[in-house]
């Protein structure tokens, strides 16, 4: 099959929102993710709220991680500066692979949205076990913006000219030979 005739792949993601205060109905950025993946044909594996904990989002995360039905992750919150803000520093350890590339372009395109204030962001993502883990900010706007700008396209096999989705469990090739 060419490249242009990648068909799209549903992938099984999970969602998780890291917060001390959110519940299931005021979980606005993670019910969004939710909501988004599915629309855009994926499945929703899991969605669940952790508090800002290191060893309980690394808990929560590595189940996900070591099961062979979750291909990718997204976590919503505790990216920030503040004491409670962990999620860097408890998932980065997790992955085998850092994403450089997509909290630079996250803090490139929320430059024309919030303006200086993008600086704030320790959006991050990486790779863990085949497994595709992007962690946003806790505002439903920021997570809009990675997942309408960048994260529904890296997570979609028909987008050329390369995603994410031949490094994921039960990936195939679907980047062009040129990008490899």
């Amino acid at each position: 099959m060419s490249s242009a005739q990648v068909p799209f792949k549903p992938l099984q993601i999970a969602v998780l929102t890291v917060s001390d205060t959110r519940t299931p109905e005021t979980d606005t950025s993670g019910l969004f993710l939710a909501g988004a993946l599915q629309e855009a044909g994926h499945q929703l594996a899991e969605h669940v709220i952790v508090i800002d904990d290191v060893y309980q989002l690394r808990a929560k995360v590595s189940v996900w991680i070591a099961s062979d039905n979750v291909q990718a992750i997204l976590v919503t919150g505790g990216t920030g500066f503040t004491d409670r803000d962990v999620t860097p520093q408890a998932l980065t350890p997790l992955f085998d692979r850092a994403i450089d590339g997509f909290g630079e372009l996250f803090r490139h395109i929320s430059y024309g949205e919030i303006g200086s204030s993008t600086v704030q962001s320790r959006a991050f993502a990486g790779m863990a076990n085949h497994t595709a883990i992007f962690c946003l900010p806790g505002s439903t706007g920021a997570c809009k913006t990675g997942w309408n700008n960048i994260i529904r396209e890296q997570l979609d096999a028909s987008h050329r000219p390369c995603n994410f989705v031949p490094h994921l469990k039960t990936g195939v090739a679907l980047c062009d030979s040129r990008d490899s």
